[in-house]
């Protein structure tokens, strides 16, 4: 990737940057379908820049990293602008330091693609409440990834479930797409009345809360928490009068799908990385209903425990 350091720079001229980037390599037209910004700590920026890398493949984005450094002393902006080097758009990583951390909206405001969707994507501790935060305000698709704070993963899942908006996802929530799929399909093979289930997991696993509230959602039975060695979820059980129907995935790859009157067989059930998590969330911009009903449960379920 060719990179142009900016030191002490405004939101004025990263823009000039990236109009310079794009002339310099031949594309002077715009090609990109969003902005997408990452709010990450330091030691964080580059393992999810490289995420944002994969997922814009697929989803070509003008992709703003922004690090909120020590909110003390004289306000100063420095970025590195970056065009190329495997990115399907332009990118620019931008450290906020001084009174500016407070504002950090008015810096990236003006570097938002006109007429296009904005995403903004928390890699690991996220604010409590995401469609409140100023530089989640910005933005019609708001992620967060609960399993990957830096404490409390279960706290801050059933905070963001508290606080959801319409337009606020997890991707504790996406890992959950192949497992919910399994099950549905599980169902349409064997249309019987459940009548309870179990959910196997590592005893800290926001992905397990959620699915223990969506199936209790769905299904309209009691759904049972129990603690295994993971790694993630390891088994669901849905108990019917027929005998029960059980997906179990010990090594987090092979899933095992059991059902009565049928031969156990292999179902692939790997556990997916965050770019391929990220790519799924950027296809959809609209408001997930079920994702939004699993949040309102799993808030009535803790409040019931």
């Amino acid at each position: 990737m060719t990179a142009y350091e900016l030191e002490n720079t405004n939101s004025s001229k990263i823009a000039a940057e990236f109009v310079r980037a794009r002339t310099r390599a031949g594309s002077p037209a715009m090609g990109m379908v969003m902005t997408l910004v990452i709010v990450v700590p330091d030691e964080d920026a580059e393992t999810a820049m490289q995420a944002a890398q994969r997922a814009s493949r697929e989803h070509p984005a003008r992709v703003l990293g922004v690090i909120l450094g020590d909110g003390r002393g004289k306000a100063q902006v420095d970025a590195t602008v970056g065009t190329g080097g495997g990115w399907v758009g332009e990118t620019a990583l931008i450290r906020l330091t001084g009174e500016v951390v407070r504002y950090a909206e008015s810096v990236v405001l003006p570097l938002l693609l006109p007429d296009s969707p904005v995403a903004i994507w928390w890699p690991t501790q996220p604010p409590d409440n995401p469609a409140e935060d100023p530089l989640g305000a910005l933005a019609k698709r708001r992620i967060t990834d609960s399993a990957a704070a830096k404490r409390g993963k279960s706290s801050v899942m059933l905070r963001q479930c508290q606080a959801y908006a319409p337009g606020n996802t997890d991707l504790s929530w996406t890992r959950l797409t192949p497992w919910r799929a399994l099950l549905a399909a599980a169902l349409d093979q064997h249309p019987t009345k459940v009548i309870r289930a179990s959910v196997s997991a590592e005893r800290i696993s926001p992905s397990s809360d959620l699915l223990v509230a969506w199936l209790n959602d769905r299904l309209r039975v009691p759904v049972e928490r129990h603690t295994s060695e993971g790694p993630g979820i390891t088994e669901v059980v849905l108990e019917t009068k027929q005998g029960p129907i059980t997906i179990s995935r010990a090594d987090g790859r092979l899933a095992t799908f059991s059902s009565p009157g049928r031969p156990d067989r292999p179902v692939a059930l790997k556990r997916r990385e965050v770019p391929a998590l990220l790519s799924e969330e950027l296809r959809r911009l609209d408001e997930d209903d079920i994702y939004a009903a699993t949040a309102k449960r799993l808030v009535a379920l803790d409040k019931e425990s």
